[in-house]
């Protein structure tokens, strides 16, 4: 890896363009190395996991609302939609946010983190989209979601987003674009222009991630890689962006991120060296924020250990910076408590989660975030009986630079009415390249077949586990074979009369090209 030093320059400089960071990065996408193998493999275990909880979250409101949004803009040769099979195609940019919504919309899928938070897996669905409408190849998308990785992951290592309270899609629209860059084999100086423009259009706060957590959370990432499809586009017609965009005296970094004496020392691959970020990405086994995944095995097997919860006095977790602030007592957000709070609110509280994990020794996407099991009363009196606290070598552990070292876990403290105290901790999660039981491909598999259930037929849950292990050999205009279709009585719609649907009914041609996929 080479480190490039990173910083604000007033106009005067006139910083030549090499000089600049989205240049740089441009240049990153536009080297032709090859992917390692096992790259390849982790994009297609990863291609897995996107399908597993885009089917799980299908007929979710927020998902029908951007699958209908997406359907109003069909376009024959486009790309395809989660769900409707892969005959039913749209407007490529359509496609990213439809299938990004999906992806996003259950917090159950990849995840880096490091000076910022990432879900890298988030880079697919806008470079597939593209890959389909484009008549790429297998090899091609492997390509570009190497890239769309290794961008993502190497800004997140270096540049905070979350002090300033910008949301973390602010790295994602420039590592779509520079993933939709390589796919697309373009020059550098094309990839640099759009790159400017994805991450111009894409920073916002991260109020959707406070408080009263909202359905934007699950856009906000769909957002960014829709802004980046056309900010490629647009490059690529010859239009020019901001620049430079993260140095300029009136750029991101000046007025949104560490200010006029900010610093980076941002990692990014030498020319000829292979993009291998996405093996430091890791993803969830529990539908919950990724600092929760080591607490929650965790609880289970101290749950075990409890037989009456309301001779529980309190429990004390101690943990991170990140958790204790983010998703902990430290965020003073009185939401966390809420009984009747929203799925997004009660997967970021830390208290909920542990307290549902102590109790039912298990997890699961749906379950444990009902309503009844979230208003149980004697699970609200446990609830309110946990507090977190920031210990310095839990923080330390989430900002170690050495893979062997970092960890997202913490300490559980619980202590009886009777005196006794119960503690253990637990580092990373069973499912980590470090835990108990590594995932390797069978286990995203298993997480497909789980979430589908009931959902997708088992022969075409068959058919799409065949064509995505067989990715590298699919040729040029065959990606569309990695659409999964949904008999129709099983796909929700939003029926919802909204601008881009005015006037118009479902469309009768969805009906026919979702059965005859079923069919063939």
């Amino acid at each position: 890896m080479q480190y490039h030093d990173v910083r604000v320059h007033p106009e005067s400089d006139r910083l030549p363009r090499p000089e600049q960071l989205a240049w740089k990065i441009a240049q990153v996408a536009a080297d032709p190395v090859p992917v390692e193998a096992a790259v390849t493999d982790m994009i297609i275990n990863r291609l897995i996991d996107n399908a597993s909880v885009a089917m799980a979250s299908v007929n979710r409101h927020s998902v029908m609302s951007a699958r209908a949004e997406a359907l109003a803009h069909r376009r024959e040769g486009g790309a395809t939609v989660f769900g409707m099979g892969p005959n039913v195609r749209v407007h490529a940019e359509w496609a990213a946010w439809a299938n990004g919504t999906a992806v996003r919309e259950l917090d159950f899928h990849d995840t880096f983190l490091a000076a910022e938070y990432s879900h890298p897996g988030d880079n697919i669905p806008g470079i597939l989209a593209v890959a389909q409408q484009c008549r790429r190849s297998g090899a091609d998308l492997i390509r570009g979601a190497a890239t769309g990785y290794e961008i993502q992951i190497d800004l997140a290592r270096a540049i905070c987003l979350h002090k300033h309270k910008i949301d973390h899609v602010a790295h994602l629209g420039p590592s779509v674009a520079a993933g939709i860059g390589t796919l697309m084999r373009l020059p550098p100086a094309v990839i640099y222009q759009a790159i400017g423009h994805a991450l111009h259009v894409t920073t916002a706060t991260r109020q959707s991630r406070k408080g009263e957590i909202s359905s934007w959370k699950a856009y906000a990432p769909a957002h960014a890689s829709k802004m980046a499809v056309e900010a490629v586009d647009r490059a690529m017609m010859g239009e020019t962006s901001p620049t430079p965009i993260y140095e300029g005296e009136d750029g991101v970094i000046a007025w949104m991120l560490d200010g006029k004496n900010a610093h980076y020392r941002v990692p990014l691959p030498e020319m000829g060296e292979p993009k291998r970020a996405i093996l430091s990405s890791f993803t969830k086994e529990h539908s919950a924020e990724y600092q929760s995944q080591a607490l929650i095995d965790l609880a289970f097997r101290m749950g075990q250990k409890i037989k009456n919860w309301d001779d529980v006095e309190d429990v004390l977790i101690e943990t991170s910076h990140h958790t204790h602030y983010v998703i902990g007592t430290g965020s003073n957000d009185p939401q966390k408590f809420d009984p009747q709070a929203s799925r997004e609110t009660l997967d970021h509280s830390i208290m909920y989660i542990v307290a549902v994990a102590l109790q039912d020794g298990s997890w699961h996407h749906v379950h444990s975030y009902a309503p009844e099991r979230a208003r149980r009363p004697d699970t609200v009196r446990l609830w309110r009986k946990i507090h977190t606290i920031e210990k310095p070598e839990w923080t330390q552990r989430y900002h170690e630079t050495d893979p062997d070292k970092k960890a997202f876990g913490g300490r559980i403290v619980i202590r009886m009415k009777d005196g006794s105290v119960i503690a253990d901790e637990l580092a990373v999660a069973n499912a980590h390249t470090l835990g108990a039981t590594p995932w390797q491909r069978a286990d995203y598999i298993r997480k497909f077949q789980t979430l589908s259930e009931g959902i997708v037929p088992h022969q075409e849950a068959e058919r799409f586990l065949d064509i995505v292990q067989n990715l590298p050999n699919l040729k040029a205009g065959e990606l569309h074979m990695l659409e999964i279709a949904i008999p129709e009585r099983d796909i929700r719609q939003n029926t919802a009369e909204g601008i881009f649907n005015f006037g118009q009914a479902k469309p009768a041609a969805i009906t026919a090209a979702t059965s005859t996929a079923l069919a063939s």
